[in-house]
């Protein structure tokens, strides 16, 4: 990219934009002015790196001065992508009545930032070391001109940051070199009318506050105009699911009767506000000061009190009738909203997890039910009396109170809510450009206790979306649209009807890994899908329709015999190979026996725990496995597999049989939850592409807190066959064979942050140009009492914090302190 100096008056460009009656340089090379008649002085010899900074002088092979002014020549430089790169130079006789400029005379394209004799780049993406030549040009008042060159050799990227240690501490750390800002937080208020968050449990009004537990996230780029735009890296709408509850912080004294109920109608209302997804906007106000907006006109709570519409083959459908929604086509609300999904028309997926607890059932509804709703039920875990929170026994009649209990109490499904836990489980549209409009559940893409649902979208394929069901021994799934994908629809300002298009109607799959590598996506296509047989005591199902079939998708899971995982949790992509990136977080012994191991889940051993060493027999630090569809195509029926990393305490498991990726001290994890790949429109996301992993772990905090790592991580099929030798709490072994991808080093995997006490590290995104990395820090201080926290972060994250401080979830900005591109 070349930048040319402007002859008078301003402009927003990339160079200087003083008035100056100096000649331009198209002028002068017009008027053939002779490099040796300019005066000019080069920046010196001086190279510096720091942090990742490369400052670089400017150099000439010109030693002639005709002009009686030595040109000092200046050294060229080597950096690698994603670093920040100065570039330098000083005219000999200072700047009065001199213009100067920069501009890129060959290489990888950059844009140049900055004024004069000064100005900055990042690094770009490079697969090779690629050379990048720049020139500085100097005019006299005269019109005499002279020009110099400089080289940067920029190499591919690389993890630019010290790993963080282990930490027990009640702060969120990252690397040396990097700021942490902490953004919106539970409580904190989304209009202009709402109070500041007291944080004593006495607020209210959480249809218009940050919920708890905010999980996924994801920052919509908006333009200056307040437009969509993808492109924007300096405001944006974050959207932030709200999963559960640190309920004990809540309310001032704790909640009342939160097991069994009766529950005060204040508390519970409190409760079920905090539930769901925000919409907040986002601003820089420069330099990456990150400010969230409180009275934007954007701001939104979505609880599970909002009207929802039901779109797909399920739409209708009887199992989805309550007194709320006679017809089965509309709904109220979300819950427990863990992972999400983007589509490439800019709307946010958001997925329904653990929903099923949350339900009341009397003892004597088992009776009402026919024998099919009982296997449905029961394979589903909607078996609480009480509910989570007993919600259904605050003192009203409000159905937003009612509808979880689903007791059959009346004659019909519209008579009652006897269905309502039917209208959960699901993958939730919403436009988050669009405050009015009715987010839309997408019954194509199944029910289950969904976690997230990575979109993967090639121009002239079908549509693919990866879900995990995140349950011990549950499923990988995959929807493949009926629609072929085309890019303008991106663009569309009616993105719902881009849901519509691409969401309603397909094909659901469900994964089937085989021990030599290879893998088979098994369709849930009604009359395709055997009967459930029978199982002990659960006789056999079978399915009436398509519409079972996408309500009961466990049931249709387990008739065509998929293959049960470790907790499959989030799903990402990588946006260079498309390889699929699937969390399995952990498996207890009696989820993943000695003799219950596969390929794909192939460890059962201990990983014992603090001072007194508590076993923890199965796989209690888990694993991430990765899949390559064959052709490279959403389509395939077929993929390939390996099981990129093992998780493990590096200090004290086998290195044989349970440390199989070789983890360190410094990289190190258990318990692999979240895991995104950064955008491809920076440096990070590019031809070798950071893969970034954070945990939900129980195994080793006795170590460490909760942490997120960031990883160049190779291919599938980069490692080989493993056979792993597996041991048991009787001290009985057994040998599983699998296929293991190539082992961690410190050059592909490193620890970035550390989390405070008792948190999980979950939800992330960064902007589009990869220099502020948003982050979630969940749940801190879970395990603590209202009189005695056992976090007081985010306050502690200053060490200011007073001792009664009650913590709170929340998102941090997290921007490398020279501007470049986080983690190279």
């Amino acid at each position: 990219m070349t930048h040319d100096l402007p002859a008078t008056g301003y402009t927003d460009g990339d160079v200087d934009t003083n008035a100056s009656e100096v000649p331009s340089l198209e002028t002068l090379a017009d008027q053939r002015y002779s490099r040796r008649q300019a005066l000019f002085r080069g920046a010196g010899a001086t190279t510096m790196a720091f942090m990742g900074t490369a400052l670089l002088a400017a150099c000439s092979d010109d030693d002639d001065n005709a002009s009686s002014v030595t040109i000092s020549a200046g050294a060229n430089a080597a950096t690698s992508s994603g670093r920040v790169v100065t570039l330098t130079g000083t005219p000999a006789n200072g700047t009065d009545g001199v213009a100067t400029a920069w501009a890129q005379t060959s290489g990888t394209a950059v844009t140049l930032t900055g004024t004069g004799s000064t100005v900055t780049f990042i690094a770009p993406a490079v697969s090779t070391a690629t050379d990048l030549v720049f020139t500085f040009a100097v005019v006299e008042q005269g019109g005499h001109s002279q020009t110099a060159q400089t080289t940067v050799r920029v190499s591919p990227n690389t993890l630019g940051f010290t790993a963080v240690p282990h930490g027990l501490a009640d702060v969120v750390a990252v690397p040396t070199g990097y700021s942490v800002t902490v953004m919106t937080r539970l409580g904190d208020p989304l209009s202009a009318t709402t109070a500041a968050y007291a944080n004593n449990g006495t607020d209210a009004d959480f249809a218009h506050r940050i919920g708890d537990h905010g999980d996924a996230l994801h920052f919509f780029g908006l333009s200056t105009a307040g437009a969509r735009d993808d492109t924007s890296s300096t405001r944006g709408l974050m959207v932030q699911n709200h999963e559960n509850l640190n309920v004990q912080y809540l309310h001032p004294n704790g909640p009342t009767n939160v097991s069994t109920g009766p529950r005060p109608v204040d508390e519970a209302l409190k409760e079920i506000e905090a539930h769901g997804v925000s919409v907040s906007e986002y601003k820089d106000a420069g330099s990456r000061k990150w400010a969230y907006v409180q009275n934007s006109t954007f701001n939104r709570r979505i609880t599970p009190n909002t009207p929802m519409a039901f779109n797909g083959p399920a739409a209708g459908s009887a199992m989805l009738f309550t007194a709320y929604s006679p017809t089965g086509k509309t709904g109220r609300g979300t819950i427990n909203n863990c992972a999400n999904g983007i589509t490439p028309w800019a709307t946010n997926l958001t997925c329904e997890e653990n929903w099923a607890g949350y339900f009341r059932r009397d003892a004597a509804d088992d009776a009402k039910r026919t024998v099919r709703e009982m296997t449905a039920i029961s394979r589903y875990g909607v078996t609480s009396r009480t509910g989570n929170f007993a919600w259904s026994t605050a003192n009203s009649t409000d159905s937003i109170y009612t509808k979880w209990n689903a007791t059959i109490t009346g004659a019909t499904a519209a008579d009652d809510y006897r269905n309502e836990f039917n209208q959960y489980g699901w993958v939730v549209e919403i436009d988050p450009y669009d405050p009015a409009s009715t987010p839309r559940k997408r019954t194509a893409l199944g029910r289950m206790g969904h976690e997230g649902a990575f979109v993967r979208a090639v121009a002239g394929q079908k549509l693919g979306l990866y879900m995990g069901d995140d349950s011990r021994r549950e499923y990988l799934y995959k929807f493949v649209s009926s629609t072929t994908y085309a890019a303008a629809d991106a663009a569309s300002t009616s993105r719902l009807a881009m849901g519509d298009k691409y969401l309603d109607a397909g094909t659901l799959y469900v994964a089937k890994f085989n021990a030599d590598g290879t893998g088979k996506w098994l369709p849930l296509v009604f009359g395709q899908v055997p009967n459930r047989p029978v199982s002990g005591t659960t006789p056999e199902y079978v399915f009436a329709d398509q519409a079972d079939i996408l309500v009961n998708t466990r049931l249709a899971a387990d008739a065509v015999g998929a293959t049960p995982m470790d907790r499959p949790e989030w799903t990402a992509g990588n946006p260079v190979t498309g390889e699929i990136y699937l969390t399995l977080t952990n498996n207890n012994a009696a989820g993943r026996p000695l003799n219950g191991t596969d390929a794909a889940n192939p460890r059962h051993y201990n990983d014992p725990k603090g001072a007194s060493n508590t076993a923890q027999y199965g796989n209690p630090n888990g694993h991430i496995i990765r899949l390559r569809e064959d052709g490279d195509t959403t389509a395939a029926t077929t993929f390939k597999w390996d099981i990129y990393l093992f998780g493990a305490d590096a200090t004290d498991a086998d290195p044989t049989n349970v440390n199989i990726s070789g983890l360190t001290v410094d990289n190190d994890f258990s318990s692999p939850d979240g895991c995104y790949f950064s955008r491809d429109t920076n440096p990070a996301g590019q031809i070798n592409p950071v893969l970034w992993i954070e945990t939900d772990d129980g195994a080793m905090t006795d170590r460490t807190n909760c942490m997120l790592l960031a990883a160049l991580p190779g291919k599938v099929g980069d490692g080989g066959a493993k056979t792993i030798t597996n041991k048991d709490s009787t001290g009985a072994t057994a040998t599983q064979a699998t296929i293991a991808g190539k082992a961690a080093s410190a050059a592909t995997l490193r620890r970035f942050l550390v989390g405070p006490v008792q948190c999980e590290i979950t939800g992330i995104d960064m902007t589009p140009d990869g220099r502020t990395l948003f982050v979630g820090i969940q749940h801190p201080g879970e395990e603590g009492t209202v009189t005695a926290p056992s976090s007081h972060w985010p306050d502690s994250q200053t060490g200011t914090a007073a001792a009664t401080v009650r913590p709170r979830s929340a998102i941090v900005a997290i921007t490398k302190d020279d501007g470049g591109v986080i983690a190279l």
